[in-house]
């Protein structure tokens, strides 16, 4: 009997959550470590079930990293990068949009579909959802190729698929102004995607604990932070690499009426549940001020 209340405890947590978050949409990117790992997967997709059985409607944007570098390294094509971009030549592009179209988003869809909730896989390219720019240096030598950054989000598929009561899955391929393919960061496409939407929520999923106020100490968590301390962490070096494009698109989000921004670690089992639904929370929300 203790455990059955135990249960009804965390259900009568979560209802002031419920309430609030009735028939708003979250936007949730994610991707790398966790599509490697079947069971957090399971349990991340679980928790995108029960976001859309409880009135909420997610939205998924998803990368894909790892995949293309198998398969590129199975091709015997080598991978090359500058200031952690993929370059992209024709061949590539033509990999990454099969790795991230045709295999990855389908199994996302695949996987939500079996959990019996509707979802939908599309691309930047479907409904001319993501126009696109190719990405450019004034070096010269750092010639990225078909890599792009968003121009801008047309988001009328999504907001028709939504209303259909289906799950939209997002792969990071756009279009750009001669009809090239282009290969676009998914945590850009994401915060794009929840400023366009003016989602109620944008959550990352990464490999870490949020935000590290000291990225060598894994127990630094900030639970909070506004955009005058994340600059202040980005000046004194605490936000580097991947971590930046994730709080860019934060910041962008919430510049644009996404009410609030979430980092949360992928890695631990239904991340999304515990820091939504939970009076503690598991990552670092980015706010204002």
């Amino acid at each position: 009997m203790e455990e059955l209340i135990k249960k009804a405890n965390v259900l009568i947590e979560a209802l002031p959550y419920f309430k609030d978050f009735f028939g708003k949409t979250f936007v949730i990117k994610y991707g790398g470590s966790i599509m490697a790992n079947a069971e957090l997967k399971k349990k991340l997709i679980e928790d995108i079930t029960l976001l859309k059985y409880v009135g909420i409607n997610p939205v998924i944007v998803h990368g894909g990293g790892p995949a293309i570098n198998q398969t590129l390294a199975r091709l015997n094509i080598k991978a090359n990068f500058i200031d952690g971009l993929r370059v992209t030549d024709q061949e590539t592009m033509e990999i990454v949009e099969m790795v991230l179209s045709a295999k990855i988003n389908k199994e996302i869809v695949a996987s939500i579909n079996q959990m019996e909730a509707r979802a939908v896989g599309i691309s930047g390219k479907d409904g001319n959802l993501i126009k696109a720019r190719l990405k450019k240096y004034d070096d010269p030598a750092k010639d990225l190729g078909l890599v792009g950054e968003v121009k801008e989000i047309n988001p009328e598929l999504i907001k028709k698929l939504i209303a259909d009561d289906y799950i939209p899955v997002i792969a990071p391929v756009g279009v750009n102004e001669t009809g090239d393919s282009v290969n676009i960061n998914a945590d850009d496409v994401a915060g794009q995607i929840a400023a366009a939407l003016a989602a109620e929520k944008l959550i990352y999923l990464t490999d870490v604990n949020g935000i590290l106020a000291d990225p060598a100490d894994k127990s630094s968590r900030v639970s909070q932070l506004n955009f005058q301390e994340i600059k202040q962490l980005i000046e004194n070096g605490k936000i580097v690499g991947g971590m930046l494009p994730k709080v860019e698109g934060c910041i962008r989000a919430v510049s644009n009426g996404v009410a609030r921004t979430h980092i949360l670690n992928g890695l631990i089992s239904h991340p999304i549940l515990l820091e939504i639904f939970t009076d503690q929370g598991i990552g670092t929300m980015i706010v204002q001020e």
